[in-house]
């Protein structure tokens, strides 16, 4: 995404390293939710993309934080997108909670959501985590164009904070489409 694809007082950052996907790895019924959580959270993925593009979006918009979201762009081979996506709805079927490893009241919270219909595919991962009385929420909007899969991620905002979400994917969307990967 450039930053003439943006709503007005955004910016973006190119990312020079992102972390790896989870690979083939098939998390099957014998590994715990909780060694899943990134996984879970639409922050990495099942498969092997041959090819990976990241940047940061930021607003400083908001009256007291700003609001920072992750744009990445993976592109598969032959169905590769496909299962990352069929892969995901399972997982969070199978861990919609997960108490953090090694703390008492911490846990996370994961589901589908309905979201923006964009692409060829897409869905919504709402995401939270509470540690006593405070919750912060990480979404994901997630779509799919034949290969490709193109993911906004929110990091760390305040319940309700993900206004930004759905317009960012579909300018993310419009930038791919007219750029390309």
């Amino acid at each position: 995404m450039t930053t003439d694809a943006l709503p007005p007082g955004f910016t973006v950052d190119v990312a020079t390293v992102m972390a790896p996907d989870a690979g083939r790895q098939r998390p099957g019924p014998e590994v715990p939710c909780a060694d899943m959580v990134p996984l879970l959270s639409a922050n990495r993925l099942t498969g092997t993309p041959s090819a990976m593009a990241a940047a940061t979006v930021s607003s400083a918009e908001g009256p007291d934080y700003p609001w920072v979201a992750n744009e990445v762009l993976r592109t598969y081979a032959g169905d590769g997108a496909r299962g990352a996506m069929a892969d995901l709805r399972t997982f969070i079927a199978r861990c919609p909670t997960v108490a953090s490893p090694g703390r008492d009241a911490d846990s996370y919270r994961f589901a589908v959501v309905p979201g923006p219909r964009l692409g060829d595919e897409s869905m919504q991962v709402d995401s939270s985590t509470t540690s006593g009385s405070i919750t912060l929420e990480w979404d994901s909007i997630l779509v799919r164009i034949g290969t490709t899969l193109l993911v906004v991620h929110e990091q760390g905002n305040e319940p309700g904070g993900g206004d930004h979400l759905t317009r960012l994917a579909e300018a993310a969307l419009r930038s791919y489409q007219t750029t390309g990967p």
